[in-house]
């Protein structure tokens, strides 16, 4: 990769003295009223199936628990698996980029952040067991690693890897409506809430951080390694933010179907809540970015970002 720019702006500036590990307490969940709900139920398409909603009562009540434990298990997955190991190989310059020292002093802060966010991830989902009485239940390996080994089969191995780091970018630069939205919502635990808070605002320096190492990055790459991994950029996108059907599956057995009912379930209530205009809302963020960074200046990679549904009208020509 050639040279990347030299000048960058820290969002890291004050990070002791706000950054979550640093300064926040660790979410504790008090004793649920009965009412509680674990997590919003219209952001849960499952639950709108007729085969769930017929049941009701503590149905729903464990298939929102559940749900939660998805929602904090993908955090865990996320950060220890795609964000971490990126922002490790960044800050001990592996990255295959000539980065300002700031720059990678800030990545080991990112690593920090991201691992005691899978830490109290993975410590509310024991908490909320212990008080909802539901069990976590495990959907497997998630959906976007699946996904994102399915773009490194597809690209030359010559550039492998670079899949990863393009994930971060994706994933760190599209913060969810989820982190925006469920602190305000005062029908769940106050620790799910403060949780979710205390994320975002350290997401939210991530974000900053990677918009800038996207715009050093595509500019470093070869024209040979652009045009390898450009075309694959939509597939990327979509590995972070469709959604997983296995999992889906798992929150509706929980509502007390077989297994068979809950995978029917699942497919035919994530057909309807989720389209490509879907995807293309979501990733809307991280495709401007791809244009300023100049991805989009290559006829293939445009024209792949077009078949994908990911321009807006007027912007596929």
């Amino acid at each position: 990769m050639k040279d990347s720019p030299e000048e960058y702006g820290s969002r890291f500036e004050r990070w002791d003295e706000r950054a979550a590990v640093r300064v926040k307490p660790q979410p504790v969940l008090d004793l649920p009223a009965p009412d509680v709900l674990y997590f919003p139920p219209e952001l849960v398409p499952v639950l709108r199936h007729p085969l769930v909603a017929e049941r009701g009562g503590r149905a729903v009540h464990d298939a929102l628990a559940q749900h939660l434990y998805h929602y904090l298990h993908f955090t865990v997955e996320l950060e220890q698996l795609a964000i971490i190991p990126v922002a490790a190989r960044i800050a001990r310059g592996r990255s295959g980029l000539d980065l300002p020292e700031r720059m990678r002093a800030d990545a080991y802060k990112i690593v920090t952040d991201e691992a005691w966010h899978a830490q109290l991830s993975y410590d509310l989902i024991r908490q909320v067991e212990t008080r909802s009485g539901v069990a976590w239940t495990d959907a497997g390996t998630p959906a976007f690693l699946h996904r994102l080994d399915a773009v490194r089969r597809r690209l030359d191995p010559r550039v492998r890897g670079l899949e990863r780091l393009l994930f971060a970018v994706v994933s760190e630069t599209l913060i969810s409506t989820v982190l925006t939205d469920l602190p305000r919502d005062r029908r769940l635990p106050g620790a799910v809430r403060d949780l979710v808070r205390d994320h975002a605002e350290d997401e939210g320096r991530h974000h900053a951080y990677f918009r800038d190492l996207l715009r050093r990055l595509w500019p470093a790459l070869s024209a040979t390694e652009r045009a390898c991994v450009g075309p694959l950029l939509p597939a990327i996108v979509a590995a972070f933010v469709e959604p997983d059907r296995e999992a889906a599956a798992v929150v509706a057995r929980a509502a007390g179907l077989s297994r068979d009912q809950a995978r029917t379930v699942a497919a035919e209530s994530l057909s309807v809540a989720w389209t490509p205009r879907d995807t293309a809302s979501r990733a809307r963020t991280v495709v401007r970015y791809f244009e300023e960074a100049g991805a989009l200046d290559d006829g293939a990679t445009r024209e792949a970002f077009a078949e994908a549904g990911l321009l807006d009208p007027g912007r596929d020509g």
